[in-house]
């Protein structure tokens, strides 16, 4: 079994990410160790990862932006905190399979 990306506390989940940035589409590409690697398009520059990283799981987990909470914005290893919905549900539930 893996090393658990994410942990479950209340009704919020914390997801250990890897953020790549550069990258050439935003996508979550997979586990990397106790991580979940996602692939940012927009830099490291003042911010602009972690906007678009932001905005990226926003969409993808259908959570307000403003729900959405970054630890270690300047570290490449960061923790995220979501609300737990039936999207985030479901997206854990599948990695917990492979």
């Amino acid at each position: 079994m893996n090393a658990k990306f994410y942990e479950i506390k209340d009704d919020k989940v914390i997801i250990y990410v890897k953020a790549q940035p550069n990258s050439s589409k935003n996508k979550i590409a997979g586990l990397y160790g106790d991580n979940l690697k996602i692939n940012i398009k927009a830099p490291a520059v003042e911010g602009a990862a972690n906007k678009e990283l932001v905005k990226f799981l926003s969409k993808t987990f259908k959570i307000p932006k403003s729900d959405i909470i970054i630890k270690g914005e300047t570290s490449k290893r960061k923790q995220i905190i979501l609300p737990l919905n039936e999207k985030i549900k479901e997206f854990l539930k599948e990695y917990n399979e492979q």
